[in-house]
């Protein structure tokens, strides 16, 4: 887990972020709605999200993807920056929008029942048929 700050944001920095919270290892959801959102799996860290900051938000929408769930973009340049289930009081944030170093690694699969035919998951990391916590 990484102990220093974070910090990340959208391809044009209209969304800018950052916390000093310790940040969850990385989980790949290969769900249906992480597919129609990424174009492929999604890779997410978490953050409680009373520890998450913003240094820029003029960028930043949520879209409510489920009753369960709001996913936050950059309606500028079209990034998918969050996923925040309404069942928790953490926010993922999708790895990929961290600036580097990190010091996370990727440590789990879920959603692996809703994977395309097009790959395989040859990591050897455990793999979850749907959610890890039984709410999606």
């Amino acid at each position: 887990m990484a102990e220093r700050t974070q910090s990340g944001g959208c391809l044009c920095g209209a969304v800018r972020y950052h916390t000093s919270a310790r940040l969850r290892d990385v989980v790949a959801c290969h769900c249906s709605q992480c597919q129609k959102t990424h174009g492929n799996f999604a890779a997410y860290t978490a953050v409680e999200t009373a520890d998450l900051m913003f240094d820029e938000e003029r960028g930043l929408a949520w879209f409510a993807s489920s009753d369960k769930a709001a996913r936050g973009f950059c309606r500028e340049c079209g990034a998918s920056l969050f996923w925040h289930p309404s069942f928790a009081s953490y926010t993922a944030v999708a790895a990929g929008t961290l600036d580097q170093p990190t010091g996370l690694r990727l440590v789990r699969h879920i959603f692996t029942a809703d994977k395309p035919d097009w790959y395989e998951i040859g990591d050897g990391l455990e793999q979850v048929a749907q959610s890890q916590y039984g709410n999606s």
